[in-house]
């Protein structure tokens, strides 16, 4: 059995007290949890206590972790739990923990999302990106269409204001390369005349000689780097040899 060997004030944590087990130091817990355990200095401490002074070294180890991630940087609740269940806290000293936070005023999903949505509104991000975002980190549905429509009005944005605010952050980002390197880049983002698999332009097999690209219809002009779909022509695959250029067809037989 364990014996309780120390118990004394935290001089670093007002309300704590630093105790100790079999003379080896074991937590430091509130002094209010502990006033409500049937401890005795010297004495062995009962079972059922003991693992009650695990959950509570738990659940302070916890509460100090997601302390320190939110000072950090905020989180959406759920996506804070996730970071905590990842470092191998307890899922239960987690809730204890993130309870804990949401009291204080330390955890609260819908200032979280307003505040993400505003901040990144103002650099050009959309409501539809902006939503997406925030269900990633686990904000419902409903909070984070509600939120990113006043965050947007907040800002004085709307969705076109958006679209334009992205199109100029577009434009200072290719104002300084040559013309063909600009033509190149808007062209990644829209998808050719010819379309191309799932939409998007496809990159360039490593390793593949650019002539042989050429030939497939990669690489050519200022579409460099995209697979075109559909069936060649005879403007993008002229012959070869220029003697047979305007030669009528062959006769079959």
């Amino acid at each position: 059995m364990a014996v309780l060997t120390g118990l004394a004030p935290d001089p670093r944590q007002p309300g704590y007290q630093l105790v100790e087990v079999d003379r080896g130091r074991f937590a430091s817990l509130p002094a209010a949890d502990l006033e409500l355990l049937p401890l005795t200095l010297g004495r062995e401490i009962p079972e059922r206590a003991l693992d009650r002074l695990r959950e509570l070294a738990d659940l302070e180890a916890a509460w100090r972790a997601a302390l320190r991630i939110q000072r950090q940087r905020g989180h959406a609740r759920l996506d804070l739990k996730r970071r905590l269940l990842r470092k191998q806290h307890p899922p239960a000293a987690v809730d204890g923990a993130l309870d804990r936070l949401t009291a204080r005023g330390l955890l609260d999903d819908r200032e979280y999302a307003f505040h993400f949505a505003a901040t990144h509104a103002a650099r050009g991000r959309g409501a539809p990106r902006l939503v997406r975002d925030l269900l990633a980190q686990g904000v419902e549905r409903r909070l984070a269409e509600g939120v990113v429509q006043e965050a947007l009005a907040s800002e004085g944005l709307d969705d076109d204001a958006t679209a334009r605010a992205v199109a100029e952050r577009r434009a200072r980002q290719l104002a300084g390369l040559p013309p063909e390197s600009q033509r190149r880049r808007r062209g990644a983002t829209r998808a050719p005349a010819g379309g191309t698999a799932a939409g998007v332009a496809a990159t360039p097999a490593a390793g593949v000689p650019r002539a042989a690209r050429v030939q497939r219809g990669e690489g050519a002009g200022v579409g460099e780097g995209v697979v075109r779909v559909g069936r060649p022509t005879a403007d993008t695959h002229p012959t070869k040899d220029p003697s047979l250029a305007g030669a009528p067809p062959a006769r079959s037989g």
